[in-house]
């Protein structure tokens, strides 16, 4: 086992760790989830619904600068809403063809926020609003790696301030010698064996 993936399988291990901390956080808070749907016993949820701020309240708090951005940040809808469009239209005619199994926008796009009986109606708006977008984001990163990983699985020459899962398995930049068996087990990695047609040569004739 390389160095790489000493590295990745310790943040794998990270992660399942973090996600064993969250699921004894939701005990902590009394709560499950039964069909998707988030369950509060029914004392919390009495007790969540009386520190519940009025929207009345909320809204004389305020600041005056922060309504007036408000127009400008719910305006960015329509393009989010048109990437989700583009990106799950193209995974769900490119990827096919590729091999690549398609990313499953349930597993990045979570509106649950809003079962929370402490927020007023404008904070769940806003619960769902980022909850939708920044899932999409996660969401359209995921489509973006795998596509990345299949076309031109190259690290960058300088350093990047974030990257997908895929990218630490990446060729080294200037690796000329171990491009192309790189590039094939990039591909390995994240098709499923007999269903792409395409092979390394396709790299000189489509854009990265």
């Amino acid at each position: 086992m390389s160095a790489t993936e000493k590295l990745l399988a310790r943040i794998r291990d990270l992660q399942d760790e973090l996600e064993e901390e969250f699921a004894r956080r939701r005990d902590a808070f009394h709560y499950g989830v039964e069909n998707g749907r988030v369950v509060f016993e029914a004392e919390v949820r009495r007790r969540h619904r009386e520190m519940r701020v009025r929207l009345v309240t909320f809204l004389r708090r305020t600041r005056p600068m922060t309504v007036l951005t408000a127009p400008l940040v719910y305006s960015l809808i329509v393009p989010f809403v048109l990437v989700d469009l583009f990106v799950t239209v193209y995974q769900a005619v490119c990827f096919p063809v590729y091999g690549i199994d398609k990313v499953r926008r349930a597993d990045f796009i979570r509106v649950d926020r809003h079962h929370l009986a402490y927020l007023n109606a404008l904070q769940k708006l806003n619960c769902v609003y980022c909850g939708y977008c920044n899932g999409l984001i996660g969401y359209v990163q995921e489509i973006a790696g795998r596509t990345e990983a299949f076309w031109c699985p190259v690290k960058h020459a300088a350093r990047i301030g974030a990257h997908h899962a895929y990218y630490a398995q990446f060729v080294d930049y200037g690796d000329a010698e171990g491009f192309a068996e790189g590039l094939a087990t990039a591909r390995r990695r994240i098709t499923r064996p007999g269903l792409s047609g395409i092979n390394s040569r396709d790299c000189d004739t489509l854009p990265d």
